[in-house]
C-alpha cells in the first residue's frame, strides 16, 4: 500500500526538520516547504493527502489564505493548521478557511502524528462495490458510498473531510440530538474544551450549504442544551 502523502509548509527551519524527521519514521512521505509560493508549486505537481501548515507565513500569503485556496482546488485533501499556542481566533480562522484540524505549537510530535493520521482517514474515500447508500437531506443528497453531497441538480457541494464526516453521523442518527462533545470525540477523535467551537463551526458551514434559510435551519436542527439534530424531509 502507498503512504500517504504529506505536505508540510512551516518556516521554522528547526520545526521543519523536526517534524519531516518524525513523521518519515512514522511511514509517512514528507515533503517539506517554507513559504506559500513553494507550496503553491509543489502542488501543481501533484496534490498531496495531506497538508501541514502553519499559520504565520513570510510572504504575500499567509496560511489562511493558502487554506482557502487549497480548499477551492480540491475537497479531499486534508488540512490541518499549526497555529499560535493557545490563540483561539487562529483556530476559529483556520476552520472557516476550509481546514480540517488544527494543532496548537509548541506540540507533541505524536500528537501531530495522530492528528495527521484522523484527518487522512476521514479523508480518503474509498468505494465499495456493493449499491450505494444515499441518504436525502432537505434538497440535497448524501452519497455516503462516493463520499459526496449533491444538490437536486445533481451538481456537487465542495465539503471538506470534517463536514462530510460530521454530515454521515447525522445521516446515520436520524431524528436524535447528538451533544457537541459526541460530536467531536466521533469525528475528530478528541475531547472538547469548554471554549472548542470546532463542531458550532463546521455546522455553520454546513448550514450554509445545505439549508434553503441558513439563518432558519430546518435540515440539522439545534437542540438547546444538548447539540444539534438531523431532520430528514417528510416523504
Amino acid at each position: 500500500m502507498q503512504q500517504p502523502s504529506v505536505l508540510l509548509v512551516e518556516d521554522d527551519a528547526f520545526q521543519r526538520r523536526a517534524a519531516e524527521t518524525y513523521l518519515m519514521n512514522h511511514d509517512l512521505r514528507v515533503i517539506a516547504v517554507e513559504n506559500g509560493a513553494q507550496m503553491r508549486r509543489q502542488v501543481s505537481r501533484a496534490m498531496p493527502d495531506l497538508v501541514l501548515l502553519d499559520v504565520q507565513l513570510p510572504g504575500q500569503d499567509d496560511g489562511f489564505a493558502l487554506a482557502r485556496w487549497l480548499r477551492e482546488s480540491s475537497t479531499r485533501v486534508g488540512i490541518i493548521m499549526l497555529t499560535a499556542s493557545g490563540d483561539a481566533v487562529d483556530k476559529v480562522l483556520g476552520l472557516e478557511s476550509g481546514a480540517d484540524d488544527y494543532v496548537a505549537k509548541p506540540y507533541e510530535p505524536r500528537e501531530l502524528l495522530a492528528r495527521c493520521k484522523s484527518v487522512l482517514r476521514r479523508s480518503s474515500h474509498k468505494a465499495t462495490p456493493s449499491r450505494l447508500e444515499r441518504v436525502r437531506m432537505g434538497h440535497h443528497t448524501l452519497d455516503l458510498s462516493r463520499r459526496t453531497l449533491e444538490d437536486d441538480g445533481g451538481k456537487e457541494v465542495a465539503v471538506t473531510a470534517g463536514e462530510f464526516d460530521i454530515l454521515k453521523i447525522f445521516a446515520e442518527n436520524p431524528n436524535r440530538p447528538l451533544s457537541r462533545d459526541w460530536l467531536l470525540e466521533t469525528t475528530s477523535h478528541r475531547s472538547r474544551d469548554p471554549f472548542d467551537r470546532a463542531i458550532d463551526l463546521r455546522i455553520t458551514r454546513i448550514r450554509r450549504k445545505i439549508e434553503p434559510a441558513p439563518e432558519k435551519p430546518t435540515v440539522i436542527r439545534t437542540v438547546r442544551g444538548i447539540g444539534y439534530m438531523f431532520v430528514p424531509p417528510a416523504e
